[in-house]
């Protein structure tokens, strides 16, 4: 008698789970795409002198050849959701042969897929990590979704040359890296302040290299564009407040995006006092102010430095928004 060997479970689910991994990737890649798109605020719940998802949704490598990234990821997923069922419309007792033949295309489809969206959310990995320096749940969780379906696509049948996995996985990920790297070109990741040009905001990063001037601070050394200076007279007209510290480099961080010409539009207020940097003023004391820089908007507060685009966003400004500079 003749024992058939039995079909492990995970051969079995395989597909349905990297359908189902996938669905959730398409899922939150659409909610940002969404929120890119209409302007909006990603829900997430950001911490205290830590940025967050909304940072990341403006930041130059959140949009890709005019489009958001998260468009590309949502169409990606989608993709990887499409190979996973597309064998399983066909009736198994009939057109055996066109089914066999469809998932062996389709298996090679979800292996070079996972493999190329893995090397890329390696990449974003890195830039969330250690250029934009954010925590984005939404960034994260799609990481982890690409790497679960890369395993499930390699685990998920028996293929015959293991081999050939591996030479296909270094051609696809050499193809990624250097295709990705090719369309971020264009941004400025040097993390320092230099010149920007219309459409590419660039990183403002502030190391001190002098001691500040009581009472004043460092000398703002960016200038403002057309955009920094509507967005400070609309944050004045609705009664917006910014509480800084003269000693304090994030909140000079916070002048550099706006620029010189801008911050003087800005209501603001020193909190320490010049002779004693330990000593709050009555003014920050009253508004309950416990970090630096802090912001008063239409009476919520917000601490830490702040990008332009999300200042915009809540304050309801609807102006110009081809912002210089981000954090």
């Amino acid at each position: 008698m003749i024992r058939r060997r039995s079909t492990p479970w995970i051969h079995k689910w395989s597909r349905p789970l990297i359908g189902a991994i996938a669905g959730c990737g398409a899922l939150t890649t659409g909610y940002l795409t969404f929120e890119k798109l209409t302007g909006g605020s990603a829900a997430c719940v950001a911490q205290a002198g830590v940025k967050g998802c909304n940072d990341v949704l403006s930041s130059p490598w959140a949009t890709v050849l005019g489009q958001p990234l998260a468009l590309f990821g949502f169409l990606a997923y989608i993709s990887m959701v499409i190979l996973a069922f597309a064998p399983l419309a066909f009736n198994s007792a009939e057109n055996n042969h066109s089914r066999k033949q469809l998932e062996n295309l389709t298996w090679w489809g979800l292996l070079i897929g996972a493999i190329a969206m893995s090397v890329f959310s390696s990449y974003l990995m890195y830039l969330l990590a250690f250029q934009i320096k954010a925590l984005c749940p939404y960034c994260i969780g799609s990481a982890l979704f690409s790497l679960s379906l890369l395993v499930l696509t390699i685990i998920g049948r028996d293929w015959e040359d293991i081999g050939q996995i591996f030479f296909t996985a270094l051609i696809v990920g050499m193809v990624t890296l250097i295709g990705t790297l090719g369309v971020y070109a264009g941004v400025n990741q040097q993390g320092g302040i230099g010149e920007s040009t219309p459409g590419k905001p660039i990183s403002v990063a502030f190391t001190p290299k002098e001691e500040p001037k009581p009472g004043i601070g460092w000398e703002i050394t960016t200038t403002s564009g057309e955009a920094e200076i509507a967005l400070a007279r609309h944050l004045t007209k609705i009664g917006a407040k910014e509480y800084v510290a003269w000693w304090c480099p994030h909140c000079h961080e916070q002048k550099l995006m706006f620029g010189k010409e801008a911050y003087k539009e800005l209501t603001h207020f020193e909190c320490a006092a010049a002779d004693n940097p330990r000593m709050q003023t009555p003014d920050c004391a009253a508004a309950k102010i416990e970090s630096y820089p802090s912001w008063i908007i239409n009476g919520q507060k917000y601490s830490g430095v702040q990008n332009l685009n999300e200042l915009a966003k809540i304050s309801g400004y609807t102006g110009d928004r081809n912002f210089k500079y981000f954090k």
